[in-house]
C-alpha cells in the first residue's frame, strides 16, 4: 500500500507540477503558433463544424490531416465545449503523460518482483528527461503516445490482446508515424515473448496503417507530396527514394543516421535507460522511430527537448526494466539497488540535458515559465483585436490569437484585417524563412495609409486594415 500511494503520490506530483509550468510557459508567450496554435485552432474548428480545419504558413486554408493525420485532435472537440482554453490541450497532456507511469510500475512490479523497487522505476519514468520536455514542447497529439505505448507493452505482456488493440488504436490515431511503432512492439512480442503469429500481425497491421496514412490520405488530402520529404532529402527524399538509397547505398544511411548529431542524441536518450541494453531486443520497438529521427536533415528530431522521443521513450523505458529483470535473476535481491541506480541515472541526467533549473545543471528552459512586464504588455495589446478577425501575427502572439477560423504567419497578411507583431520575440515565418522581408514589412507598415497602428508598447505592435 505504501508503495503505491507513494506511486500515486509521484504521478500527481509531476501531473500538477508539469500542468502548472506548461500553463506559464504558455501566458509567458513561451509557446507558438507553430505548434500550440496549430493545435487549438483545429480543435477550435473542430467544435465549431468544420473537422480539422487550420492556416498553414502560407496562408491556405488547409485539413490538419493533410499535414499530419493526429485524428486523436478531434476528441478535444466536444470537452472545448465546456472548457476553450489552449490550457485544456496542455494539461490534458502532462496528465496523461504522467499515467504512464502505472505500466511502468506493473511491468516493474511483475518482473522484479518488488512493489518498491517498481516505484524506483517509475520515478525514473517520471525523471527521465525527454518526458519532462515533451511535456513543455507546447502540446502535440504524438506526446499521447508515448504513455499509450507503455500501455501496449504492458498488455502484450500479460497477453491481453484486447486491451492492447484498444490502446493501439488509440496510439495510431496520435500520428501518421505511431503505426510503425506498433509495428516494432508486434515484433517485439514475436521475439520476446515468442507469439510469432500473433506478434507479425500486429506488425503487419501498424506498417499497413502508417503506410495508408503516409502514402494514401496525406497526399490526398494535401494535393501533392508532403513538404516533410524534405527533410530526407539526404537519403532519397521520399519513401521510394529512401528504399533506392537502401538498396544502392547503405553505407549512405548509415553515414547519415550515426554522425556526430546522431551519435549525441543517442547517447543523451540511452545514458538514463542503459539498462535496455541488457534487453537489447525491446529496441526493435524504437528502432522506427529512431530511423525517422536520425535520418533527417531537421535538428529539432535529434534533439531531446522536443516531441520527436514520443514513440521511442516507451521502449527504453520498458527494456530498461527488461534488462534490470535480467540482472534480478542473475543476481536475486538486487531489485532495490537497481532501482535506486535508475532513480541516480535519471537525476543526474536531469541535471545535465532536463528542463528545471537543477543548481549549477541545465538552464536552457529556466525562464520559459516567467511572466513578465512584456508579457503584460502583449496581453494588452491581444485585448485589442475582435474575436474572429482575420489576423497575421508573429509566432509568440498567435498561439494566443488561434482560436478562430484564419489567422496568418507574419509577414503573411494576405487578407488580414490585424496584424500584430513583437519585435522582440521574431515569428516562425521570421525566423525560418524571411528575417528581412519580416522587418521590411514592419517599416512598410508604419507608412502605409491603408493601415494605421492602434497600438505600440515595448516592440509589441498592432495594426488595423482601415477600411475594415
Amino acid at each position: 500500500m505504501k508503495a503505491r500511494a507513494l506511486l500515486w503520490a509521484a504521478i500527481a506530483a509531476f501531473a500538477a507540477g508539469f500542468s502548472a509550468l506548461a500553463v506559464l510557459r504558455h501566458a509567458a508567450f513561451n509557446s507558438g503558433r507553430f505548434d500550440l496554435g496549430n493545435m487549438v485552432q483545429v480543435v477550435w474548428s473542430t467544435a465549431h463544424g468544420d473537422p480539422f480545419r487550420m492556416t498553414d504558413l502560407q496562408g491556405e486554408q488547409i485539413s490538419r490531416l493533410g499535414a499530419h493525420t493526429d485524428v486523436l485532435l478531434a476528441a478535444f472537440a466536444p470537452v472545448w465545449w465546456v472548457w476553450p482554453d489552449p490550457s485544456l490541450l496542455l494539461v490534458t497532456q502532462a496528465v496523461v503523460v504522467a499515467l504512464g507511469a502505472l505500466p511502468v510500475f506493473w511491468l516493474a512490479s511483475k518482473h522484479l518482483g518488488s512493489a518498491r523497487a517498481a516505484v524506483g522505476f517509475a520515478l525514473a519514468y517520471l525523471l527521465y528527461p525527454p518526458v519532462q520536455w515533451l511535456v513543455l514542447d507546447d502540446f502535440h497529439a504524438v506526446a499521447l503516445a508515448c504513455p499509450l505505448l507503455l500501455f501496449g507493452f504492458w498488455f502484450l505482456d500479460e497477453d491481453r490482446l484486447g486491451a492492447f488493440a484498444v490502446v493501439a488504436v488509440l496510439a495510431v490515431l496520435t500520428k501518421e508515424e505511431i503505426g510503425f511503432a506498433v509495428a516494432g512492439l508486434g515484433v517485439w512480442y514475436a521475439l520476446a515473448r515468442g507469439r510469432r503469429r500473433t506478434g507479425l500481425a500486429i506488425a503487419a497491421a501498424g506498417a499497413a496503417i502508417s503506410l495508408v496514412a503516409i502514402l494514401g490520405v496525406m497526399p490526398a488530402l494535401s494535393d501533392g507530396e508532403s513538404d516533410f520529404y524534405r527533410r530526407y532529402g539526404e537519403v532519397g527524399g521520399s519513401p521510394g527514394g529512401l528504399v533506392e538509397t537502401v538498396l544502392t547505398d547503405p553505407l549512405r544511411i548509415l553515414e547519415i543516421a550515426f554522425d556526430g548529431r546522431g551519435l549525441g542524441y543517442l547517447v543523451r536518450l540511452l545514458a538514463p535507460t542503459v539498462f535496455v541494453l541488457i534487453a537489447p531486443v525491446t529496441l526493435v520497438a524504437a528502432l522506427p522511430e529512431l530511423a525517422i529521427n536520425l535520418l533527417s536533415s531537421t535538428p529539432t528530431q535529434t534533439s531531446i527537448h522536443f516531441h520527436y522521443t514520443a514513440a521511442i521513450t516507451p521502449a527504453l523505458v520498458a527494456g530498461s526494466i527488461f534488462g534490470a529483470a535480467r540482472l534480478v535473476r542473475r543476481r536475486p535481491g538486487t531489485a532495490m539497488p537497481l532501482a535506486g541506480t535508475a532513480v541516480v541515472l535519471a537525476l543526474a541526467s536531469g541535471w545535465w540535458l532536463g528542463p528545471l533549473p537543477y543548481p549549477g545543471g541545465e538552464d536552457l528552459a529556466a525562464d520559459d515559465w516567467h511572466v513578465e512586464d512584456h508579457d503584460h504588455i502583449a496581453e494588452r495589446a491581444l485585448d485589442r483585436i475582435p474575436d474572429g478577425a482575420v489576423v497575421s501575427a508573429s509566432n509568440a502572439l498567435g498561439a494566443h490569437l488561434s482560436e478562430r477560423r484564419r489567422i496568418l504567419s507574419f509577414p503573411y497578411r494576405q487578407d488580414a484585417d490585424w496584424i500584430a507583431v513583437d519585435e522582440e520575440r521574431p515569428s516562425y515565418a521570421d525566423r525560418a524563412v524571411a528575417p528581412l522581408e519580416a522587418a521590411a514589412a514592419v517599416a512598410w507598415l508604419r507608412r502605409d495609409p491603408d493601415w494605421r497602428l492602434v497600438y505600440e508598447d515595448g516592440g509589441v505592435l498592432v495594426f488595423r486594415r482601415r477600411d475594415s
